[in-house]
This record gives structure tokens, sequence and C-alpha cells, in this order.
């Protein structure tokens, strides 16, 4: 599909961030599929997600998505790259949602592609809620989110009968940029802590965590692009944490794991970082006409060679 060649042009749109002068035939709307990306390693797709990238007229992804999962995409599909960083974001949050209402007013089906979930610290929420307000069409693919996948490449069980009963999850900065948690929350016996977005802030995590009660021995971990070939884990303590990761000059993405079962890395860690690209150019090189009946579980396990 060939889009339109004012669809970057911001200008018809309020200072508010609405599109105005928006005179559209709604059965001409294309639909949004927000979608879920997995934590990197491309296996971890579902086969929905994998379906819809080879059949989406664009494919508007994020920096979290990884380089293995975006060569799946189908040759000639659009692709058009909106992710942040830290203080550096290629376009803001409001001009991601009238992109994206914009595409599908043009007759596009487009995959909004995420890392992890799409609805844990992905805010995906808020823009369905945009396309909701328009009438647009859209529909939720779940990813394995990077909290599941990440633990798990890294040999950490989240929940642990002896360690762990419960997960609290929770970002490593607020919408303000600031990073004042619930630390009573944080610091509750026999639980998991997963911080996202921590990496910057892991420091003034950590001392405050000691602050509020925790003890500085309790174990702690950070793993850089897990599931990936470049996957990294930093073991230590709410106490050594921080300068550990100083040493090893970790770099984002990153996931902050706190809690006892991460002493259990040591018995239970199985993932060796390698090329895992094979796969991707594996499943590139063929022709995936996906079928759309119950054989496409069985279709998918034999392309990949399983």
């Amino acid at each position: 599909m060939t889009l339109d060649s004012n669809i970057f042009n911001i200008g018809d749109y309020s200072s508010d961030g609405n599109i105005v002068n928006n005179v559209v035939d709604s059965s001409n709307y294309g639909e949004v599929f927000l979608v879920g990306a997995g934590p990197g390693d491309p296996e971890l797709l579902t086969i929905r997600a994998l379906r819809l990238l080879q059949s989406a007229d664009v494919v508007v992804y994020d920096a979290l998505v990884s380089e293995d999962v975006m060569a799946l995409v189908h040759e000639g599909t659009e692709q058009i790259y909106v992710g942040k960083t830290r203080a550096n974001h290629t376009l803001p949050q409001d001009e991601i949602n009238t992109l994206l209402i914009k595409l599908a007013l043009q007759g596009c089906n487009v995959v909004r592609l995420k890392g992890g979930d799409p609805f844990i610290f992905g805010r995906g929420g808020e823009e369905i809620e945009t396309l909701a307000a328009w009438g647009i069409p859209f529909q939720v693919v779940p990813g394995i989110s990077a909290a599941n996948g990440v633990s798990s490449y890294a040999g950490i069980p989240l929940t642990h009968r002896d360690y762990a009963q419960s997960v609290l999850y929770t970002t490593g900065h607020l919408k303000d940029g600031t990073v004042n948690l619930d630390w009573a929350a944080l610091t509750r016996p026999h639980q998991t802590v997963v911080i996202y977005m921590g990496l910057g802030g892991l420091a003034e995590i950590c001392n405050n965590m000691i602050a509020h009660g925790q003890s500085p021995d309790l174990p702690a971990a950070v793993v850089q692009q897990g599931t990936t070939k470049n996957q990294k884990v930093v073991i230590g303590t709410l106490a050594t944490l921080s300068n550990l990761v100083i040493a090893a000059q970790l770099k984002s993405p990153c996931l902050i794991i706190v809690g006892e079962v991460v002493k259990l890395r040591e018995k239970l860690a199985w993932f060796e970082p390698k090329d895992i690209s094979a796969v991707a150019d594996k499943l590139e090189s063929r022709d995936l006409n996906l079928p759309t009946n119950s054989d496409t579980e069985t279709y998918i396990l034999n392309t990949i060679g399983y």
C-alpha cells in the first residue's frame, strides 16, 4: 500500500494533539493491531503476532523491538520507527497517537509493535484510548512480558514456595521523571520486585529500599537485553549492585530483579547467549503464507525446524 505523502505532516492537528478537519467515511477505516513483540528472542513471538507481521500494510515499532523480530516483517511492508530512549523521543506520544489514527484513516491495516507486552509499561492503553475515541477499530495481541521472558532466560524464577509468594512490577521512574516510588510496597517480605526502566536510577532505588528497612544483603540482579545474544546478567545485593553494574558497563534496556529468588540463578542458569538471528533468517527466507485454521501451530513449528 502506498501511503499518503502527508502522513508525516503534523500541521493538521491542534495543539492538544487532536486531529482537525477529519471528514472520512468510517467504512473505509483500516484497523490497528496493538501487538506485543516479546522480550527479544524471535522464537518467543506468538503465532498471531507473526501472522500479523506478515500481513500488515504498515508496522509502527518501538526501540525495544529487536532486530531479529523486525527481520520477520514481510518484505515490502512499510516500517515506521517511533522509538523512545532516555531523553530522546523520535516522536512525542501525542504524535504517535496521531500517526496511528492517520494511517487507519487512510485504510491501512497497522501493526503497532511494542517490546514485551503492550499493556505492561508499554503505553498501549493510552494509544488505544485515542483510537477508541475516534472509532478506529483495534485489537490487542498480548506478548510475553519482559519480566517473564527475561527472568526465565536469566534462570531466576519470579516465584518460589521457599522464597517468594508474590511478585510486584514497578517502573523505575515516574511520569514526572522522579524516582519517588512506593517504598513501603517495594520492601515487603517474601516477594520478588521487578523494576522496569530503572537502570538510570539504580543507586537511588537500592539506597531507598535499604533506607525503608530492606536488608542490604538482599540478592538483586540486573539483566541487560535479556533473551537475546547480547544478554548479560550481573548479580549482587542491594548494597553492591550499583557498583557492579557500573563496572560491567551495562546499558539499557535492562531489567532489575530484587529478592531471594535471585540466588537460585547459580543453580538454574541455562541460557548461553549466542547468535539467535539464524532463526529469524530461516523464517525470513521462506514464503510464510500462514494458514488461518487450527493447523497454524503445527505449521509454524515445522517451519522453524521443530
